[in-house]
């Protein structure tokens, strides 16, 4: 590999300081909730339980991983555009990004079965691969399309992801992350959207119905919980409170591939210490999922400090774009 100095001719990564900031901070906020689910799933919790404190039921299961699904399928959207401009052959570049994303989701599995990196590689390339040839509006209806199918046919959270992967690189390609915390009007309707449609599904929920519906239902309920938590969090990005929460998940969310595998490298070791496999203390976990986000985000702030991206982030870029690229703004320049 040869080290280069990103010209906007040359096939490189988007700079760090023309990234989203409200991408970054949901992103953060999306690992946030993910890890509370997967410390008791990959520990085995769930089993010898028999089900999930109702915090957790509610609040937690199902409602965060649509959110990362979406915000990849946006971030993938991103890239190529990008790639476009500055590749003869973007999707070639799109296709190692997959290849490495696949690569690191092998890994992980060995310690964290279920995770998740695995099927957005194969997703990317058996559906998203195809759907960027569409574009706008089309891409748009593509999406929502395979999001509803994923909900009628009800084989779980995992169901999801092609839909919300199209769905979201539409989003990227009609240039709405752009204008995420712009409209507040749009924003509460769609909220309002969201409360009375995952309200519908809890009462129906309630009812218990055939299992079958009640899976589709539950589907439907993640969604609206998924969308409901998307809108207060970027109307939390128009308050004052936006300057604390973009400290904190900012660089999570920027370190998101980072954070996500080492949570695992952390959680998986020390919960085995802690004789957490296959328990149901779950008070311990959660203590245990506060600890590793508050060292995440601290260390996320201090790395970025003197590095341009995460380590993983860099790995993942120098992998795509088959070059050494710099992880120091002061590499660019004396290489420039």
């Amino acid at each position: 590999m040869t080290t280069i100095s990103e010209p906007e001719t040359v096939a490189a990564p988007v700079r760090p300081d023309r990234r989203i900031a409200a991408l970054d901070d949901l992103r953060g906020f999306a690992l946030c909730g993910i890890i509370f689910i997967n410390i008791p799933q990959t520990l085995e919790m769930f089993d010898y339980a028999g089900q999930l404190p109702d915090v957790l039921r509610v609040f937690f299961l199902g409602r965060f991983y649509p959110i990362f699904y979406l915000l990849f399928g946006i971030g993938f959207g991103i890239f190529l555009r990008s790639a476009r401009r500055r590749s003869p052959r973007p999707r070639t570049l799109f296709l190692r990004r997959f290849a490495a994303l696949g690569f690191a989701g092998a890994l992980l599995h060995l310690i964290q079965p279920g995770e998740v990196l695995l099927p957005f590689a194969v997703t990317g390339v058996l559906v998203l691969l195809p759907f960027s040839y569409l574009e706008g509006r089309a891409l748009l209806t593509a999406g929502g399309v395979l999001t509803v199918l994923g909900v009628l046919v009800g084989v779980g959270g995992l169901g999801l992801l092609p839909g919300l992967f199209v769905l979201g690189f539409a989003l990227a390609d009609l240039d709405v992350p752009a204008r995420l915390t712009r409209s507040a009007g749009a924003l509460v309707a769609i909220g309002a959207a969201a409360v009375v449609t995952g309200s519908l599904a809890w009462t129906l929920i309630a009812m218990e119905l055939h299992d079958i519906v009640q899976i589709r239902l539950g589907l439907m309920f993640s969604l609206s919980m998924a969308t409901g938590y998307v809108v207060l969090f970027l109307l939390a990005l128009r308050t004052p409170a936006v300057a604390a929460l973009s400290w904190v998940l900012g660089p999570m969310g920027r370190m998101a591939l980072t954070n996500y595998m080492t949570a695992a490298m952390l959680f998986v070791p020390i919960g085995a210490a802690m004789d957490l496999r296959g328990s149901s203390d779950w008070t311990t976990a959660a203590l245990l999922g506060l600890g590793i986000l508050a060292a995440q985000a601290l260390f996320s702030n201090l790395w970025l400090r003197g590095f341009r991206y995460g380590p993983l982030e860099w790995a993942w870029r120098c992998v795509t774009y088959w070059r050494w690229l710099p992880i120091r703004d002061r590499e660019e320049h004396s290489t420039a």
